[in-house]
């Protein structure tokens, strides 16, 4: 027996609201280029909205002229979604708050995820939506998920409950220890005052 091994997220598909809604909420509010469109190859009664999240990769969203807006919150029961998030810089983070209560739009306000920042609204169709923001960047040649493992082995070795800044800081150096040679035979820190 083998895996079928994936090599990331390919597209999500959404079901949404009418076009106009769905164009107006992923481009006009969360600037995801609209890039495709097409019918519902499977009903031809949706429209099929194509847009990228800002990785080349896909958000799509099916569309009906005849669904309205829903703001209720979406099932969370097991099996359904609970959320989507989506990754931003540290200088748009920044102005999220701001920028969600100039639309008027209901949101978490800032929370602390210990790796990351994150701000929490609905889409308009009830689905909950995540402005995520990493607290680091990863050293050259690795990924955020190198950085999230060798900061969790950390977190669980000092019996610490959740990660912190201070994990993915030792992360961080212990990752560039491994890649980066030096021509120094001792790399432990040092005070030259």
């Amino acid at each position: 027996m083998r895996k079928l091994q994936t090599q990331g997220v390919h597209h999500i598909t959404l079901t949404g609201a009418d076009r106009q809604t769905s164009i107006d909420f992923w481009e006009g509010v969360l600037g995801m280029p609209f890039i495709f469109d097409q019918p519902n190859l499977d009903n031809p009664n949706e429209g099929h909205l194509y847009f990228d999240p800002g990785d080349g990769r896909l958000i799509t969203v099916f569309t009906d002229e005849t669904r309205v807006p829903d703001k209720r919150r979406t099932p969370t029961e097991p099996g359904c979604v609970h959320h989507l998030a989506f990754n931003m810089s540290r200088a748009t983070f920044l102005q999220a708050v701001t920028r969600l209560d100039e639309r008027g739009l209901g949101h978490s306000g800032v929370k602390d995820r210990g790796f990351m920042d994150s701000i929490y609204f609905k889409d308009p169709m009830g689905l909950l939506i995540e402005l995520a923001c990493y607290k680091f960047e990863p050293p050259m040649g690795c990924s955020h998920a190198d950085v999230m493992i060798e900061a969790h082995r950390i977190r669980v070795e000092r019996g610490d409950y959740n990660i912190a800044e201070e994990h993915l800081a030792d992360a961080i150096e212990l990752l560039v220890t491994r890649r980066q040679h030096s021509l120094s035979a001792d790399r432990g820190a040092k005070n030259p005052y």
